[in-house]
């Protein structure tokens, strides 16, 4: 493959294969608290971060986390105390985040619109190896605590009331979601961007559900599709000159109706052998099968033995 001669291009290599498994880690978490869409709301407020690294001539990677992490904890904030009015507060913040980006890119020494483009729908050759640099130490991050913390986080992200009576820091690992969805969004946001990573957190984890009925089969087949959409697509934008955020999107949105038509067949096939065995049980058992199984149990003299 000649594309791996070039050094941009295994640096995007290397940053779509740790997008791929980050953000269905922590997606799955979003889809079991029915946050689908809060790594879109992140994404807004992480171009106030983007266009502040513009501004102070530093790494918009690190000032996006750093902005996001801080968004993040503000949404569940409002998620707690909010009541009525929390839907608005989050729509002003995601809105206000996207204003802030474009107004603070503006700002600063020669800053244009062109250069939030890279941020907010993914760019392949612009992926520095300072961005690598920064992508693998947040990935890590990301994946420490969505697989060494998985049972607690997967019990908050299904019954809070649960967790909270067996003793868990239910807010504690509430906050946690949020700030890992936080980096993984500024993580994603060179390969993906930051208007489509949230497609990427949750539509591997909802084609992967039209399969696997466990939590562990769910994560893995989720973070394999991860994988394959974001190096094909990687690749695919690389050889037809398309964007690679949009092509890595459709291709899981495919993966998701592929599956989908998949699983169809094999849902009914498992709901009539579920009908099969539920008459069988209901089923009496003919009387003289009773007897025999009855004389059978008492050995070899039946009934009459010793």
């Amino acid at each position: 493959m000649d594309l791996l001669n070039y050094a941009f291009m295994q640096r995007a290599l290397l940053a779509a294969v740790l997008v791929g498994l980050t953000a269905p880690a922590v997606g799955i978490y979003l889809v079991q608290r029915r946050q689908a869409l809060m790594g879109d709301g992140i994404g807004h407020v992480a171009m106030t971060g983007v266009g502040l690294g513009f501004l102070l001539n530093s790494s918009p990677v690190w000032v996006a986390t750093l902005v996001a992490v801080a968004g993040s904890v503000l949404m569940e904030l409002i998620r707690w105390y909010g009541k009525a009015r929390g839907d608005i507060a989050l729509a002003m913040l995601f809105y206000g985040g996207m204003a802030g980006g474009v107004l603070l890119t503006a700002l600063a020494p020669g800053g244009t619109n062109a250069g939030l483009t890279t941020y907010l729908f993914g760019s392949l050759s612009t992926v520095s190896s300072s961005d690598v640099t920064a992508i693998c130490v947040l990935a890590a991050l990301v994946l420490l605590v969505t697989v060494g913390l998985r049972r607690q986080l997967f019990a908050v992200s299904q019954d809070e009331e649960f967790a909270r009576v067996t003793g868990l820091p239910v807010r504690a690992l509430n906050l946690l979601v949020a700030v890992t969805a936080a980096v993984t969004v500024t993580v994603a946001m060179r390969v993906v961007g930051l208007l489509l990573v949230s497609a990427l957190m949750v539509v591997p984890v909802a084609a992967a559900q039209q399969l696997a009925r466990s939590f562990a089969a769910t994560f893995a087949i989720a973070v394999a599709l991860g994988v394959a959409a974001t190096l094909g697509g990687t690749t695919v934008s690389y050889y037809n000159d398309v964007p690679p955020g949009a092509t890595i999107v459709l291709l899981t949105i495919g993966a998701f109706v592929l599956l989908t038509a998949l699983a169809t067949p094999l849902a009914r096939r498992r709901a009539a052998a579920g009908a099969r065995r539920a008459r069988d049980v209901r089923t009496p058992v003919p009387q003289d099968e009773a007897e025999y199984d009855l004389t059978a149990s008492e050995g070899p003299a039946g009934r009459h033995g010793p």
